[in-house]
């Protein structure tokens, strides 16, 4: 085999965050079905498949929940790719589910909260980091291996993508949920040569979409 002959060493995998959610209530809605795209969420699901139309995105993975479905499917059909379901990618367990939630209002008042909140570093109020870090490598890998020489591109949520972004580049787990750099319908990419990662970056084709409330929004309550 000539040098020319040998196969491209070199895989992206996508980590896209769904758009965004219609949440009148403001709770936490975590792993909670039946809350779908705004339209305004169809609309960045709709951006994404015109910024990835003239990418070489031959393998699709996306988390059961609806908005990561309705967020995975106008792509798909653009890119003509199955959207496969991967478990792997679901949002993080949180037992603040289903409840609102921030500082000075919802769950934070009342004081039987409080022992979920004693170590920020696990977390004490719901799935470990290092479990959702090794959830996500793993389905990580199997997309690679899917689309080796090509791209893949995987459908999730704020905390997995940014957690695993964090383990990836040694940063530490504790953070201002605030601050996570993991916008609605933003990419986060990682690119392999062989199986090793070499570099992490960073996109967001939909931010003149974003609505200024959901920017950042502190513990992902449109997760």
């Amino acid at each position: 085999m000539s040098p020319g002959d040998e196969p491209d060493r070199t895989t992206v995998v996508h980590l896209l965050r769904h758009g965004e959610v219609h949440n009148p209530e403001g709770i936490l809605y975590g792993r909670l079905p039946h809350y779908h795209l705004t339209e305004s969420g169809q609309k960045m699901a709709d951006r994404l498949a015109d910024t990835l139309a003239e990418r070489d995105v031959t393998h699709m993975v996306s988390s059961p929940l609806e908005r990561a479905q309705e967020t995975a499917a106008p792509i798909g059909r653009r890119l003509g790719r199955e959207v496969t379901t991967d478990r792997r990618v679901v949002e993080a367990g949180n037992r603040f589910e289903g409840r609102a939630f921030g500082v000075g209002d919802g769950a934070l008042r009342r004081p039987a909260s409080w022992w979920y909140l004693r170590n920020p570093w696990r977390p004490s109020w719901g799935e470990p980091y290092r479990q959702v870090v090794e959830r996500m490598l793993a389905a990580m890998a199997d997309a690679r291996d899917a689309a080796r020489g090509h791209e893949a591109l995987v459908v999730s949520h704020q905390l997995p993508i940014w957690i695993t972004r964090s383990a990836v580049e040694g940063l530490p787990f504790l953070h201002d949920p605030r601050r996570r750099t993991c916008t609605l319908c933003s990419l986060t990419s990682f690119t392999y040569v062989d199986d090793e990662v070499v570099s992490v970056s960073y996109s967001e084709p939909a931010a003149d979409l974003l609505p200024l409330r959901g920017r950042n929004a502190p513990f992902s309550a449109g997760a």
